[in-house]
């Protein structure tokens, strides 16, 4: 395989903020850029969408509540199905 290199301008800050993002993925730009440029090929357009989860406001007073109730040892706790269904029942 024959390589070459290619050299791209681009603003400083957005360079840096997919570098970050790239790293959470462990990915570099240089794997990132191929990857894009390869499914492309291979989709003949623009392919996909590559983005961290992010929960908004809401997921996130979910997650917090579901966390304090895991270690909350006033909450009653179920280890089967069947006890938890009948203490729904009542």
């Amino acid at each position: 395989m024959s390589m070459t290199n290619l050299n791209i301008r681009m603003d400083k800050k957005v360079k840096e903020e997919a570098e970050a993002i790239f790293q959470e993925l462990g990915l570099n730009m240089t794997t990132a850029v191929n990857m894009f440029l390869r499914t492309t090929i291979r989709e003949k357009g623009i392919p996909f969408h590559l983005s961290l989860s992010v929960p908004n406001i809401t997921t996130k007073a979910a997650i917090e509540e579901g966390r304090k109730i895991a270690f909350d040892d006033n909450v009653k706790g179920y280890d089967n199905l069947d006890d938890l269904r009948e203490a729904l029942k009542g």
